[in-house]
This record gives C-alpha cells, structure tokens and sequence, in this order.
C-alpha cells in the first residue's frame, strides 16, 4: 500500500514536481482523485472575456424561466416524527448486529480501495435514519472520520482527495441495505459534526442519542417550503443566465447559493433540535427535489462554456 507522497509523488516526475507546480495546479493534476474545481472556476472567471450583463425575464412568467427538473413537490407527510427508530435497521436503540456487520465491511472495502493508507478514527451512522424523521426518501448516511492532519497539513487538498474518492465510490455502487441507499461520506476528525444523531457503528454505541420525539418542536414545513423555493427561484435564474451565456454571471451566483444554502443549514442544525428546524428541511426539500444536483450541473456546464472555443 503507497503512503499519501507516495501517492502525491507519482502523479509527476519525483525529482522535480514539487519545485515547479503550485499546490492549486496539483489539484488540478490528482485527476480522479483530487480535482479542486472551485479553484479552476475561480481562476477562469478572472480573464473571462464576459461582461456582469443582467439577464432580462420581463415579460415572462415563472413557469417560463424555471427548470422542470425543480418543480417536483416534496410531501410534508415524508417529514413526519415517528415514536421510534426505524425498526428495519435498529433493535430498539441498538442497531441491528447483521447491519452494523455489513456498513463495517462496506467501509473497510472503501478504505482498502483508496490508493493510500489512511487510518479510521471511526465509522458512524448519522442522519434521518439515526434519527426519529425517517421516511422512504432516507439514505444510510456512513461517515468514515479520518483525522486529515495525519494524511497532509493541507488540509484542503485532503479534503478534495477524499470528496472527489468517496463520489466515485458513491457512482459506482449502488448498495442497499434493508431498502435504503448507502451513501459513504468521509469526515475530519477534527471539525465537529453538529447533527443531534450519531452512531458509532465501529464501537457499537451512541456518539450523540437524538432527542425523542415527544421533547421535539412541531417541523415547520410551510415555512421550510417557502424559504426551499427562493432558493429554488434563484437557481431557476442561474439557470438562465448560463442558457442566455452570461457565464461569469452565472458562476458567482451558483457559488453565492452554494455558501447561502450550507450557511442556511449550518444554522439550523446548530439550535435545539435542529434536525427539525425549517432551515434543515429546506436543505432536505432541495436535495430531494434535485436543486442541489442542479446547482452543481450548472457550476460545470457555465465553466465548460466558458473554456469551449468555436471554430473559425
């Protein structure tokens, strides 16, 4: 098994690599593993040859101007509190030994396949189904914490190895255990994870207990839907704006909305009982109804445009 400069080493020549590239170039040149992209956009926007043009919408309607993809509705029903943990994957508050058997390996199978030696601090179990707002629309959250400083003191660059890794897993495997997506997520050990449930899967034991549903504050839903659609009107117009080819336009906002929305959700979960306070629903409505994912396509498709050459 190669060690993290192993790894950084054999992207280029060993002798002379780290002499002539910037850490944003070696980004760039982790390739599958390690692409930085904010940090290509941000380098694209500054000789863009686009001007800050404001794109019109009078004289069109909504409906107009909005992408289908964006108006699906999100049922409050799918919101709702339960009196207990899911019962297909929890013994009362002890999850169930043949699942926490399985997200062991499937972590460990992550791990063995990263091109790198890292050591697991933990693997934990968060989210709605850590949680008593489980519904059907729930994935298995697993989150692998890795103690980046121990990987590289550039931490930002780990933290890029490691999206960039657990993405391709995540694309490449479609895992379902007891009806419900995995999804392999990797953690600093060192950042604090502020969701009011968390499982130790690796030592079998409640890191955070969620709080039951009974000491739980009402879900605001109508509320959590309006502030989910200015969000989503506002990736309508980003939308738009890449259509009408104001591109440089188009990449400030998505990163705009991007820092807005994590923000917003950063709020939310940071009161009490914050797995069900409307800011963390509204992050939930987008991400069911696929703004998100169509936030980061336009990230992509306003860049690609932008470094596209016509033939003459």
């Amino acid at each position: 098994m190669s060690t993290w400069q192993d790894y950084i080493d054999s992207i280029t020549e060993v002798n002379s690599y780290r002499n002539r590239v910037k850490p944003k170039r070696l980004k760039k040149d982790m390739g599958r593993y390690g692409v930085g992209t904010s940090t290509g956009s941000k380098r694209a926007q500054k000789g863009s040859p686009f001007k800050n043009v404001k794109v019109s919408f009078k004289g069109k309607n909504f409906n107009q101007i909005s992408s289908p993809a964006l108006e699906e509705e999100v049922e409050a029903s799918s919101f709702k509190l339960h009196g207990e943990l899911e019962p297909r994957l929890w013994h009362g508050e002890q999850l169930d030994p043949a699942v926490n058997r399985r997200l062991l390996k499937i972590a460990q199978d992550f791990i063995d396949n990263l091109p790198i030696e890292v050591d697991i601090e933990d693997i934990r179990l968060t989210g709605s189904l850590a949680n008593y707002n489980w519904s059907n629309y729930s994935d298995v959250d697993l989150h692998i914490v890795v103690n980046f400083l121990d990987v590289d003191e550039n931490v930002e660059l780990v933290k890029s190895f490691f999206d960039n890794a657990r993405m391709l897993w995540n694309d490449k495997h479609q895992i379902d255990v007891k009806g419900y997506d995995v999804e392999i997520y990797v953690e600093d050990g060192n950042e604090e994870h502020i969701s009011s449930g968390v499982y130790s899967v690796l030592n079998d034991e409640w890191v955070g207990e969620p709080p039951h549903p009974s000491s739980a504050e009402e879900i605001d839903f109508r509320g959590a839907r309006r502030k989910a659609e200015d969000i989503q009107f506002q990736v309508n117009i980003v939308n738009n704006l890449v259509n009408n080819g104001k591109l440089k336009k188009a990449m400030k906002n998505v990163q705009r909305l991007k820092e807005k929305i994590k923000n917003m959700r950063r709020a939310g979960l940071e009161k009490d009982g914050g797995e069900f306070s409307l800011e963390n629903i509204a992050f939930k409505i987008l991400r069911r109804n696929g703004t998100l994912a169509q936030l980061s396509s336009l990230k992509t498709r306003a860049y690609d445009k932008m470094m596209s050459l016509k033939e003459e």
